[in-house]
């Protein structure tokens, strides 16, 4: 746990990168894990994130490894543990590479209120049906070398065209690991995850629409 209050009102979940392949076990100081506290430190910040549970997972391995689908399968764990803490609370899902990988494909689950997906996988023919109604921004470096931006937008006007409340934020630097210029990537997603709890556009998004949107 990142921030426990004592009665959250809405809770963040932040799911960090990992491999395509590996049973290997995460390190409790992986630096995909790290990575993913200043946007934690971030979010608990805001007025609003006094307020908030904010959570990370940890996989029981650090590859996705084909069909087992082991980080999804971890954060559905993951949001389960969450109901127990807060019932009923809205949840939003940070994920980072596979981590937004996960947390689109567990976005069905009844209390996510939408996804913010950072440089996310997003492989051609992945589903998207089932996150109509919901928020799913995406932020991504058009220069990333690691997953590409192109498959994110893909998948972004997918969703969008599937009925989910898009919004796509090409960043103009931080590569994958979002190090380069990365204030503004806490800032941005600290903003959104706000604007999602809250339903309403963030303030200074920064962003286009999905391709054939606008």
């Amino acid at each position: 746990m990142h921030h426990t209050p004592e009665r959250p009102s809405a809770a963040v979940l932040l799911l960090h990168g990992g491999r395509a392949h590996s049973l290997q076990p995460v390190p409790r100081l992986a630096l995909a894990r790290l990575r993913m506290h200043p946007f934690a430190w971030r979010i608990a910040r805001r007025p609003w994130g006094r307020q908030t549970l904010v959570a990370s997972v940890r996989y029981r391995h650090r590859g996705w490894n084909g069909p087992h689908a082991h980080p999804a399968q971890d954060a559905l764990q993951a949001l389960g543990d969450l109901s127990a803490l807060a019932p009923g609370v809205p949840v939003v899902l940070v994920g980072h590479s596979m981590g937004a990988r996960a947390a689109l494909a567990v976005a069905v689950t009844g209390t996510v209120r939408g996804v913010v997906a950072l440089a996310p996988w997003c492989p051609p023919g992945e589903p998207v049906a089932h996150l109509r109604g919901r928020a799913a921004v995406f932020l991504h470096d058009e220069a990333d070398r690691v997953t590409s931006a192109a498959q994110t937008w893909d998948f972004a006007y997918r969703a969008a065209a599937a009925g989910a409340d898009v919004q796509c934020v090409p960043m103009p630097s931080g590569g994958h690991a979002m190090l380069r210029g990365a204030r503004r990537w806490h800032e941005l997603v600290a903003d959104h995850v706000g604007a999602v709890l809250a339903r309403t556009p963030a303030t200074h998004p920064g962003g286009r629409p999905p391709k054939g949107q606008g």
